[in-house]
């Protein structure tokens, strides 16, 4: 062994495999309909002008030296703002903490919320919460959770866990499925926890808190409300981390802002480990970012835009898949709500290609997708469901509008090759 045990045993992303026979297939010149990744084509979804313009204007502002360690006092100020008008959450400038994207966020929360031995309690499928329980080194609660639900916890299969656990790791709007937490489930588990930090407080035992995942907040659609923690239960601002930042709602993947908001201790904490890992957001697109989220009605025409974009092609995809539900084949999807992915099923397990190979396992199934129908998708067993899940994401930020049909003739082709 020449690596650390750490290192050895870091899997390897799921999605970065099917990545790896999507550009194999590529470079046979094969055509292929890519939905697996949750980012944008550029060329489709560009960052606002505006924004752009102003990263620009940084850069030649020479805003390039180190910014300060929790962001640059003016995007602080900003994002408090923005929160109090969008969300009417209350959070000082001294509360918020900017960073270089949401995943580093993410694991400064783990590090600084749990010891070695703590707990975390997590739903899947969910976003690599495996992968930031297992470089925190920590323990985990998996809760599988059920299409009936969308996919979201409930607080019926989370109250099971909650005195043994030290974290509970959520995310509304859910990657990969596109749903979104209702009021009264919510309310639900944010009451759980106060009881339960209740019951720890009397005994002085160490709070449980809440990391809420809100990066795709703002890109929700039709009668679909997004529901805060703490605009539910006003107690939990003591024990709630946000996670949120620009890369989704603005498609600025790329630009590396991101930004955290909780309790100020807590907030200092991560503050503090992540500027000895240096996961600062660079300073010109900080500058920039504050610049462009006080242009008020810029930043609402530019959410109006994406949403309807996205909103078009997931009512499209669904729309297919209804159809070929309706043809009878055994696939079909649950209606989007938020994000830019759609909750699909392919009940392929068993079937027999023309070629007489049954498809016995999903990642049989994923591949047959993918080689007949030219279609790449990401499983959900890739966010922590077991392995025999028909269930997987489809992203459509990658997606022309042009292609859909395409890509349905080609899938119903492909499907009526099984028998």
């Amino acid at each position: 062994m020449n690596t650390s045990k750490l290192a050895e045993g870091l899997k390897g992303s799921e999605i970065i495999k099917i990545a790896g026979e999507v550009n194999a297939l590529k470079a046979q010149g094969e055509v292929i309909y890519n939905q697996t990744i949750g980012d944008f084509d550029s060329n489709i979804f560009s960052i606002p002008d505006e924004l752009k313009k102003a990263i620009v204007d940084a850069y030649n502002d020479n805003q390039t030296n180190y910014p300060a360690a929790n962001g640059v006092e003016p995007l602080r100020k900003t994002v408090s703002e923005y929160l109090l008008k969008h969300l009417k959450l209350e959070y000082d400038a001294n509360e918020v903490l900017i960073s270089g994207g949401a995943r580093p966020l993410i694991y400064a929360i783990y590090q600084t919320i749990l010891d070695i031995d703590d707990t975390v309690l997590y739903p899947v499928p969910s976003w690599n919460n495996d992968a930031y329980t297992y470089l925190a080194r920590n323990n985990s609660v998996i809760v599988e959770t059920l299409p009936e639900n969308k996919f979201m916890p409930t607080a019926e299969a989370l109250k099971p866990h909650v005195k043994n656990v030290n974290l509970i790791a959520l995310c509304s709007p859910l990657n990969p499925t596109g749903t979104t937490f209702d009021k009264e489930t919510l309310l639900e588990i944010s009451q759980l926890v106060i009881e339960e930090n209740r019951r720890r407080k009397a005994q002085n035992i160490k709070p449980l808190y809440v990391l809420y995942d809100q990066i795709y907040w703002q890109l929700t659609y039709g009668e679909t409300v997004h529901y805060n923690p703490v605009s539910l239960l006003p107690e939990m601002r003591d024990y709630t981390i946000f996670v949120d930042g620009i890369s989704k709602a603005f498609a600025a993947t790329g630009v590396r802002v991101g930004w955290a908001f909780g309790p100020l201790h807590i907030i200092n904490k991560m503050k503090a480990i992540l500027g000895h890992i240096g996961a600062w957001a660079p300073k010109a697109e900080q500058v920039a970012t504050a610049k462009y989220l006080n242009q008020t009605e810029v930043v609402s025409n530019y959410i109006h835009h994406i949403k309807e974009e996205l909103n078009y092609r997931l009512v499209a995809f669904y729309d297919g898949f209804q159809n070929l539900q309706t043809k009878g084949f055994p696939v079909r999807a649950i209606q989007p709500e938020a994000a830019l992915y759609l909750t699909v099923q392919f009940n392929l397990i068993g079937k027999t290609t023309a070629n007489g190979e049954t498809l016995n396992t999903i990642q049989e199934v994923t591949s047959y997708l993918l080689k007949e129908a030219k279609l790449a998708l990401v499983p959900f067993y890739a966010f922590g469901t077991s392995t025999d899940s028909n269930w997987f994401r489809l992203s459509v930020g990658t997606a022309r509008k042009e292609d859909i049909s395409t890509i349905f003739e080609l899938l119903e082709q492909a499907l009526q090759k099984l028998k």
